[in-house]
């Protein structure tokens, strides 16, 4: 259960993140769990994930913003292992490197700089340009069928139960609403949300920020053991 300053700082971000979407991003909290966050990014252009759409969870603990939380994309990327949680100085592996300061726009900023770089780290995989991009134009399909089957349970999670449960396939099911019409293509074919569409045309440099997993521009190496 969320604690108060949890609940209260979560439904200020996803009012904030609503009404000014950072490029290429969309999420929203559960109906049923402020503490469990569905997102998807927009492959930006330039990119081998150009056009995809991916989608993923933030868990965050009851005690957010002071500790981090548990980052996971489930759509295949050719990026992340799908549904593993990804060792970041913005996740939950390092919770002493996290900055209260630090909004769920600066997280999954960071997971899409950190998606379009080549840093290696637990829970990323190598796979070549073509591979993304055979990936890419799979995703929104994956996303309305969880890849062929929309009852297949992502790894370690129970059986769904109610609006906020995940499964294979939530991908679209997480960003119908009542402003989705068909013709909105834009975001999830599978049918999404009109609010939700990133504004692709506000430029951003992804090379700037307190993500990734230290090294070169990103502070100290990170230990990613568990």
């Amino acid at each position: 259960m969320a604690s108060r300053a949890a609940n209260k700082r979560l439904t200020r971000e996803y009012k904030t993140i609503s009404e000014n979407p950072p490029p290429y991003v969309v999420a929203h909290p559960s109906e049923s769990n402020i503490l469990e966050w569905h997102y998807i990014i927009t492959g930006p252009e330039k990119t081998p994930y150009y056009n995809g759409q991916y989608w993923g969870t933030l868990i965050f603990p009851p005690d957010y913003p002071f500790a981090p939380p548990a980052i996971r994309m489930h759509t295949p990327s050719g990026r992340f292992q799908s549904s593993t949680r990804l060792c970041l100085s913005i996740s939950d592996f390092h919770p002493k490197s996290f900055n209260p300061a630090w909004e769920v726009s600066t997280i999954l900023i960071g997971l899409l700089s950190f998606m379009t770089s080549e840093e290696m780290t637990t829970g990323s995989v190598a796979a070549t340009e073509a591979e993304r991009k055979w990936t890419t134009a799979r995703t929104r399909w994956w996303n309305s069928t969880g890849g062929g089957s929309s009852t297949r349970l992502l790894p370690g999670m129970p059986v769904p139960k109610g609006n906020g449960a995940i499964k294979a396939g939530d991908g679209g099911a997480k960003f119908r609403g009542p402003d989705a019409r068909p013709e909105c293509t834009g975001v999830l074919a599978a049918g999404g949300s009109v609010w939700a569409a990133a504004e692709r045309e506000r430029g951003y440099d992804w090379s700037r920020g307190p993500w990734g997993t230290g090294g070169e521009g990103g502070g100290p190496e990170l230990d990613c053991e568990e």
